[in-house]
């Protein structure tokens, strides 16, 4: 799988999905930046928990976006590891699984920062 292509693809989706709901779009937008700013917790931090529950709900796309933000916040490898351990404790073995990809994702988004 390639996660650029995966994650390009589905932006690419969404843009139909914004012009045919722009209200729904506009609300989960709000909600995603309102959750994901800086607080208490910083954005760096909360994008780790994003991963973690992506790979928990075995959703690639989230893998994709999230490892994606967290390559350019600077995430290193053992921080993926970290996280993925919590993951995968969380979602048991399928988990595991989609932690393999997560691998992937921070080495194809890596190569092409």
């Amino acid at each position: 799988m390639k996660f650029t292509e995966l994650t390009h693809n589905i932006s690419n989706n969404i843009k139909t999905i914004r012009q045919n709901s722009p209200e729904t779009m506009k609300n989960f937008n709000a909600l995603a930046q309102s959750s994901m700013k800086e607080g208490v917790i910083d954005a760096k931090t909360k994008e780790l928990i994003a991963l973690a529950i992506g790979v928990a709900n075995r959703c690639d796309g989230c893998i994709g976006f999230h490892t994606r933000s967290l390559v350019k916040m600077g995430m290193t490898l053992e921080e993926l590891n970290e996280v993925l351990s919590v993951a995968v404790y969380m979602g048991g073995g399928p988990s595991l699984m989609y932690a393999a990809n997560a691998i992937e994702a921070f080495e194809e988004f890596n190569q092409n920062q």
